[in-house]
């Protein structure tokens, strides 16, 4: 179930650019890098629509079944993070992408579902 038309898009973020993220912060020795606040993203938009699309297509099922209702009340429509503070101060560059992300997460999970 999507909330609105599909095409609100958010930074989503694989977990292990976040635990490069987390080791870059907790071992940076640079003075002016630690005790700081950082966003941890992948730097690039995807829409709901486009998500829904990626998951299906490694699931194999049809994203056209995907049934969308109203827009939520003061949900944002577009998010994207800066991360250019990581990048400069803790040299942070975000190796998986949604979709590799994606890929390796249902790969993983595939054979705890198939049936024998």
């Amino acid at each position: 179930m999507i909330n609105g038309d599909g095409e609100t898009s958010r930074d989503f973020c694989f977990i292990k650019n976040v635990v490069q993220a987390n080791i870059l912060a907790a071992t940076v020795t640079a003075e002016e890098a630690t005790n700081q606040v950082y966003n941890v993203a992948f730097g690039e938009q995807t829409s709901l629509n486009q998500l829904s699309k990626m998951i299906a297509a490694y699931v194999g099922t049809n994203a056209s079944d995907v049934i969308h209702q109203e827009f939520r009340n003061g949900d944002v429509r577009h998010s994207l993070a800066d991360i250019s503070k990581a990048h400069q101060l803790l040299g942070y560059e975000p190796q998986y992408s949604v979709q590799q992300g994606l890929e390796i997460t249902v790969n993983w999970h595939r054979p705890l579902y198939v049936t024998r």
